[in-house]
């Protein structure tokens, strides 16, 4: 059985979007046990939600996930993780870069790597108190414009990070990931060692690895657009019963486009972030609608 519920989309004060791109508000109920993979990603997750809790599993270790909580942050991934759930769950979820992250939580993102952990675990319980709130605030926009406000505050109150870190990262990004990080080390004068170490310390993972999340990301999101472009599959396509709907799609293309030096360098990628081949992702998506 399908869960059943509403999504809202809100965009953050003006001044909050160069940190934070837009909020998620959601209600969902699932009668049955609802589970999810979910991508690895350089981003963190958080979610302030009320209602029924969720299990966070990575499977690579069950000590890193959280169990039995209704909201968490989950540092940058270097794998796939499951969630899992089952009732009636209300709340919002954000997207950090992790720069903003590091400075909304006021804490380095290396004690969350590869880790979800409940609000409350976390220093000053803010996150904690902010959740009540929003579970108090009746309507998605009051509660939108109340996340503005407490984070507004928030990074008002917070140093920034070093102007060369957060050169690092937009470099990063705009490349897509393609970019050399020995070049990247150059261009900042600073060794590879410590480039490394700044980025563990301060992003959750080391500069490698950030650019080949960010290509699987380009990559992965590109699977919607082929989604879009393919439409759903057909038998007179496909054949009775078949899943071929990746026949018309050129992997090999999607991959040099992305930065992968072939196919089958794609498809490794997809295994360890999200599991599965990009094939079968796209074949359950369409499927799915």
């Amino acid at each position: 059985m399908a869960p059943v519920g509403e999504m809202v989309l809100g965009l953050p004060d003006v001044r909050l979007r160069p940190f934070v791109n837009r909020y998620v508000g959601y209600r969902e109920r699932a009668d049955v046990p609802l589970v999810r993979r979910e991508s690895a990603g350089v981003f963190v997750v958080l979610i302030l939600g009320w209602g029924a809790p969720l299990d966070v599993t990575d499977p690579r270790n069950a000590e890193r996930g959280a169990t039995k909580v209704d909201s968490f942050v989950a540092g940058t991934f270097d794998g796939w993780c499951t969630t899992r759930t089952v009732g009636v769950g209300e709340g919002v979820e954000l997207l950090l870069a992790p720069l903003t992250a590091r400075r909304l939580l006021g804490l380095p993102l290396s004690e969350l790597t590869n880790r979800a952990v409940g609000v409350g675990q976390l220093p000053g319980h803010w996150l904690d108190r902010l959740r009540g709130r929003l579970a108090e605030t009746a309507g998605w926009p009051d509660r939108f414009a109340l996340l503005d406000r407490v984070l507004a505050g928030r990074l008002a109150a917070s140093p920034p990070v070093d102007s060369r870190l957060d050169w690092a990262w937009r470099w990063l990004v705009a490349s897509g990931g393609q970019g050399g990080v020995g070049v990247l080390a150059d261009e900042l004068g600073w060794s590879r060692r410590h480039l490394a170490s700044r980025f563990r310390q301060d992003v959750g993972l080391p500069p490698k690895m950030v650019a080949r999340l960010l290509r699987f990301q380009q990559a992965y999101a590109a699977l919607t657009h082929v989604g879009a472009t393919i439409g759903p599959p057909t038998e007179s396509a496909t054949g009775a019963g078949s899943p071929g709907v990746t026949r018309a799609v050129d992997w090999a293309a999607v991959a040099a486009r992305c930065g992968y030096y072939d196919q089958s360098h794609l498809i490794r990628d997809f295994h360890q972030f999200a599991g599965a081949t990009p094939a079968a992702l796209l074949a359950a998506r369409l499927v799915g609608g």
